[in-house]
């Protein structure tokens, strides 16, 4: 048996899962998150925020603590799109790396991709395949497609944060400003599409925190249960109904939502229509949320 800590550091959020994997088997320890918004500005200036790397710092602390009560043998620590496109990344990583003495690995959108296919599909059966996994994350958005193992994967500039921050500054959002964001959108999933066969999958597969929130505002849970959310089947006319539904409400209105973590408050209008978007353009009847994934395919990737 092996004792693995796994760490994603998102636009958004930052996350920790400790495991224990023998062979094929996972046993889930412990998995937390906290919402440190790394990206704040990220789209716009091109570096990270003093702010945001105290928030994100002071999160892997915590981290660190855990890590060092559950006797974790490895440890991987993988940064995705915000510090990929941060001008000033070492100020981050180099405290990341004084506090837990791991490198930080600045993962491209396409490893990003692969790591968010082995855990979306890990559960699932493969005469489900072949699948499309769709990660919307806060920077980026990646298409990932294969069966077995990844195919074609490509990674495009469309995250719940970077979308809101380039688009949905209001909310609700202005007609325009949704006309806006549909174009960038749109015209992303056809970058991706070029890559990857992205209406040819037999199931699609969403994954991350817009897909679940979705997934829960779907099902009309009072309160976010991951158990309920993962592996359910959410329609495409329920998610074009939610997207729909977030363009309409207020702050205050989306915060009242049982299921709404406070960090997504402000950018689920945004990734809600992402998903919207990919929804009509894979022609895809519904979508299957899974909490798992890029988190526990850096897991997976520890037990080799």
């Amino acid at each position: 048996m092996s004792r693995v800590a796994a760490i994603d550091c998102g636009t958004n959020s930052i996350r920790l899962l400790i495991a224990d994997i023998t062979g094929g088997n996972f046993k889930e320890v412990l998995r937390t998150m906290e919402i440190v918004r790394l990206g704040q500005g990220v789209d716009q200036n091109k570096s990270f925020h003093p702010d945001a790397i105290n928030r994100t710092l002071a999160a892997v602390e915590k981290f660190s603590q855990l890590i060092a009560s559950k006797g974790v043998e490895k440890l991987r620590f993988c940064a995705t799109s915000a510090t990929r496109d941060a001008s000033n990344r070492e100020v981050f990583t180099n405290g990341v790396e004084q506090i837990l003495g791991v490198e930080v690995e600045v993962i491209p959108g396409e490893q990003e991709a692969a790591l968010s296919f082995i855990g979306a599909t890990k559960e699932l059966s493969q005469n489900d395949g072949p699948f499309l996994v769709v990660d919307i994350g806060g920077g980026s958005t990646e298409f990932v497609f294969g069966t077995q193992k990844v195919e074609f994967a490509k990674s495009v500039n469309i995250g719940c944060v970077r979308m809101s921050e380039r688009h949905l500054n209001l909310q609700p959002p202005t007609m325009a400003q949704i006309a806006e964001a549909i174009i960038d959108i749109d015209l992303a999933i056809t970058q991706a599409a070029k890559v990857v066969p992205i209406s040819q999958a037999k199931s699609l597969v969403a994954v991350a925190g817009t897909a679940t929130t979705v997934a829960a505002s779907a099902l009309n849970l009072k309160e976010y249960d991951r158990h309920l959310i993962h592996l359910s089947r959410v329609s495409a006319s329920s998610v074009y109904q939610v997207a729909a539904m977030f363009q309409g409400m207020s702050k205050e209105q989306i915060a009242s939502q049982g299921y709404m973590h406070p960090g997504r408050v402000d950018v689920i209008t945004a990734g809600a229509l992402v998903l919207s978007r990919i929804m009509a353009a894979t022609g895809a009847s519904e979508f299957i949320a899974s909490e798992s994934d890029i988190l526990d395919g850096i897991a997976w990737s520890l037990s080799k």
